[in-house]
């Protein structure tokens, strides 16, 4: 189990069990629960809404299935519940093949939403426009970021980018057509940053980041904030960011996924040494960092393992899925009295199988 620390630990523990119980209430009830869970629970010997009653007890489901998201019928992810509700579909990461699709209606709002509490309004000004430097197409980021921006008042631009076309080229080792390609989306970039004065904010991905800071200065270009995600983000990229490419503006990394939502980065502190820590949104989903061999097991603090999402919300529950990440497991701090994750990145026994181009 994730350890909470203090009192304030034990209230988000009662807290997140009596979450857990909502959850499970709502997903495995005929009246509200989603076609997927309510087949599943058909098939079990018990009765997930009398014997889940915490946090822990959610172990029982075992670990869900990567296959499961991956085709049709969509719709059968919809609880009854929130059937009438307008349908969004995101598909995960820029892979290619057979994509994993989540269905979404509010979640995608909430999260940046709860994400913009974390920004500092002296970096992110409320009414400033944004630029959103990163993939378009059926990920959900271009959705949020863009939700992100009008929740704070502003206005988001984007630009056009295909990360699987970008994947392709690699694996086709065209890296010279990779590089023009990376160039076509800097270029947007740098023309709606030209065009339009009122953007002071930014989403990119390290790699892009790097690309525009080469052809621009953030600074004359009048960016304060730059919120930066992808599995390049590591302790290197994220002092190279803040000593070179910033120029004072903000630095806010951030570890995020279509399946789980945004965990929010710990505040740059020196003694940290760059490492990018991240804490899970509680109690709405839930990273673990557990032994690979044995991924019941959760590692002890400092130790590597690798990444277990759990997501608890009306919309989406997903428990005990093994991400193809890996990460330190994080001491609880007085901001999030819960775990988090320390340099998360690519997890070593799938490399080889992984690609990750403009992230």
């Amino acid at each position: 189990m994730t350890a909470l620390a203090g009192k304030e630990g034990q209230d988000w523990k009662e807290k997140l069990d009596a979450h857990v119980r909502e959850m499970v209430e709502w997903h495995f009830n005929p009246e509200t629960g989603s076609p997927f869970w309510l087949d599943f629970a058909k098939k079990l010997d018990w009765d997930p809404r009398k014997e889940v009653k915490t946090y822990e007890d959610l172990d029982k489901f075992g670990f869900f299935q990567d296959e499961w998201l991956r085709g049709g019928p969509v719709r059968r992810w919809v609880p009854k519940g929130l059937a009438d509700k307008p349908v969004y579909v995101f598909e995960t990461g820029g892979s290619t093949g057979v994509p994993k699709s989540r269905i979404s209606i509010e979640d995608f709002r909430i999260d940046y939403e709860l994400f913009s509490e974390t920004l500092p309004d002296q970096y992110f000004p409320k009414g400033a426009d944004w630029l959103m430097l990163g993939p378009s197409g059926p990920r959900r980021l271009r959705l949020a970021v863009e939700h992100l921006a009008q929740h704070r008042g502003g206005i988001s631009f984007c630009v056009d980018l295909d990360p699987r076309w970008v994947i392709k080229l690699i694996k086709w080792g065209e890296m010279q057509m990779m590089e023009r390609y990376k160039s076509h989306v800097i270029d947007q970039a740098v023309t709606i940053l030209k065009a339009h004065e009122n953007i002071k904010c930014m989403f990119a991905t390290p790699k892009l980041l790097e690309a525009l800071c080469e052809k621009v200065s953030l600074k004359k270009m009048g960016i304060t904030g730059v919120f930066c995600g992808g599995t390049e983000m590591t302790p290197q990229f994220h002092r190279f960011a803040v000593e070179e490419l910033m120029e004072g503006a903000y630095f806010a990394p951030t570890y995020g996924n279509t399946l789980m939502g945004l965990a929010v980065h710990k505040p740059f502190v020196p003694e940290d040494n760059y490492a990018i820590i991240y804490y899970p949104p509680m109690p709405r989903a839930l990273i673990e960092v557990v032994n690979p061999d044995e991924p019941t097991r959760i590692v002890g603090y400092g130790e590597t393992g690798r990444v277990r999402l759990t997501t608890l919300t009306r919309e989406f529950f997903m428990p005990r899925f093994l991400e193809r990440d890996e990460a330190e497991r994080e001491l609880p701090c007085e901001k999030y009295p819960w775990d988090g994750v320390r340099n998360v990145r690519p997890f070593s026994r799938l490399q080889t199988s992984v690609v990750e181009g403009v992230y």
